[in-house]
């Protein structure tokens, strides 16, 4: 057995039965090199194997020392916020469509991953934001995001009022349709639809996104990745907004509500293959330099 890993986790897309090949593929592969696998509950039903160990994504990081997110991004950002506490690295298989993230293909997989588990990959640490609503000055709600923190207007047509203060200086104030709060992580999601910049993983980042904003002067602003956010609400009228982290929903933010995003102290740990390149991901997930 090899002693760098010895208990493995696999965290698939539950969703998408397509994927049932791939993991058993993968399971079967591990389970050969005499290591002990786990799967978590919702995706194990489509490996064609008995006797699966299986537990809950959430409890990986305690029964586990490697985890592999097989899907698409969302995956990996689930798998990601799932074992962030534990300070176990994380291996990204795509099965989906993008996959920024994800960065091991089907028909490479088992060569990349026995590479990886003899030792020959890169690691990398990605940070994650931790999300804090306060109402009447107590926290109501917590969430982290690996991508990006989200305040949408929600359930009206009209424009929200935000006031954004960074280590306690006034920033601004806008009317938009909402604003993102990115990671370099997150900065090639849903920041760069809305025409935010692209961060390189490594920056001590972060980018503060207007959707839509009122007044075309309001541009994206790249902040650091220590600075302590505060947004609020100035409109009288009572609305409410939506806060999502990464793709989990927060609703029912109330116009007196403080929303409170920090850097989370335990980052994610990626294990990429040997020869991992960003740019090249970019050239290739983006379709650059097509000629």
């Amino acid at each position: 057995m090899h002693t760098l890993f010895k208990k493995i986790g696999i965290i698939g897309k539950s969703s998408d039965p397509g994927i049932a090949e791939t993991l058993t593929l993968l399971y079967q592969f591990l389970q050969r090199c005499r290591y002990h696998v786990f799967v978590d509950a919702q995706s194990a039903g489509f490996i064609d194997e008995s006797d699966v160990k299986t537990c809950a994504a959430e409890e990986m990081g305690l029964h586990c020392d490697l985890v592999i997110a097989a899907g698409g991004d969302g995956t990996f950002l689930s798998a990601a916020r799932a074992i962030a506490p534990y300070n176990i690295p994380l291996i990204g298989v795509n099965l989906g469509r993008l996959g920024f993230l994800v960065d091991i293909s089907p028909d490479v997989l088992l060569v990349k991953l026995n590479q990886i588990l003899n030792g020959a990959f890169r690691e990398e640490k990605r940070f994650l934001l931790h999300t804090k609503i306060i109402r009447d000055n107590a926290v109501i709600h917590e969430q982290t995001a690996v991508n990006e923190v989200v305040i949408h207007r929600w359930i009206t047509p009209s424009m929200i009022e935000i006031v954004t203060h960074i280590d306690g200086v006034f920033l601004n104030s806008q009317r938009s349709d909402g604003l993102i709060v990115s990671t370099p992580t997150g900065s090639t999601a849903y920041s760069l639809s809305a025409g935010g910049p692209i961060l390189h993983p490594s920056l001590n980042a972060l980018v503060l996104v207007p959707l839509n904003p009122h007044t075309l002067t309001n541009r994206p602003i790249v902040i650091d990745d220590s600075s302590h956010i505060e947004i609020s609400f100035c409109q009288t009228k009572q609305i409410n907004a939506l806060v999502t982290c990464d793709h989990l929903e927060i609703p029912d933010v109330l116009i007196s509500d403080k929303i409170l995003i920090n850097k989370d102290p335990k980052p994610i740990r990626i294990l990429h293959p040997e020869g991992h390149d960003f740019y090249h991901i970019l050239r290739k997930k983006l379709n650059w330099s097509s000629s």
